[in-house]
């Protein structure tokens, strides 16, 4: 993604597109390093954060490669990642990173994982990269720049009708005492929409929203670190993502409703129970 900004004068006014370059060039370089790499095959070399919440040390060099790559060019940047330094930071420049979002999938031979990375500036999100490893596919947005897959802009679906939508989700997994308001929000989405879908990533969940493949999608948690390239990638696509209640959503763990503007109101009614 070409030349990684070294000058001191270029440390200073790094741009969005420096911001692109840097994502770009950690998170690619990341994907390689997962890809070439053998999954552990016994699950007792599967560390536990919490219950069904796998890490790995492929987790941590992952994170530990973007870390050196967006540091280099900008020592002051800090970075928020899952594995090493998970404390949300807002003021100057900060990297938010998942360095391999779909573990499980990983840890199962499930081909749909995918490094995720955020610029943001001030809490304000400025450029995002996700590379789903197996396909070997990046993904890059910048703020105004649009969202791009190979040299091809993604445009969110123009399907309005819930009735033809395929929707993407993700099941409560570490905290299951919300489980029965995530039935109740299952059984009314799946009663409405032609379809629902649970593939393990929300980085390229949000991904298949910004590309038309799911009209909408929704989570009742998610970690920033889950979300921030994503958001910005959907928005940039010409969607919507807030929380449930319809706040436009920032560098911040969250509930979270993507979609095409027409289905994103519609999942948001869901939320609810108004539909």
């Amino acid at each position: 993604m070409g030349n990684l900004p070294t000058s001191p004068k270029t440390r200073k006014t790094l741009s969005t597109l420096d911001l692109l370059n840097l994502a770009s060039t950690a998170a690619e370089r990341a994907a390689a390093y997962i890809g070439s790499v053998e999954r552990p095959l016994d699950p007792l070399d599967w560390g536990r954060k919490a219950a069904r919440d796998f890490v790995t040390d492929v987790d941590r060099t992952a994170e530990t490669i973007i870390r050196e790559v967006v540091l280099a060019a900008e020592p002051a940047g800090r970075v928020v990642g899952e594995e090493l330094n998970p404390e949300i930071v807002t003021d100057g420049l900060v990297w938010i990173v998942d360095p391999l979002d779909g573990t499980t999938n990983f840890l199962h031979g499930y081909p749909w994982y995918a490094v995720s990375i955020a610029a943001a500036i001030d809490g304000i999100l400025e450029a995002g990269v996700i590379v789903n490893v197996p396909r070997g596919q990046t993904v890059t947005a910048s703020r105004g720049g649009g969202a791009w897959l190979d040299g091809k802009r993604l445009s969110v679906s123009p399907i309005e009708d819930p009735g033809f939508a395929l929707i993407g989700t993700g099941y409560p997994f570490k905290d299951l005492t919300s489980i029965d308001e995530y039935q109740g929000q299952f059984a009314r989405i799946s009663t409405g929409a032609s379809g629902l879908r649970r593939a393990g990533s929300a980085a390229l969940d949000l991904v298949s929203v910004a590309s038309g493949e799911f009209e909408g999608f929704w989570e009742q948690r998610l970690s920033a670190w889950d979300i921030a390239a994503g958001a910005l990638i959907v928005r940039e696509a010409g969607g919507v993502v807030t929380d449930f209640s319809g706040r436009d959503l920032g560098v911040e763990h969250s509930s979270l409703v993507a979609g095409n503007g027409a289905v994103h109101a519609w999942l948001l009614t869901m939320m609810q129970g108004d539909g």
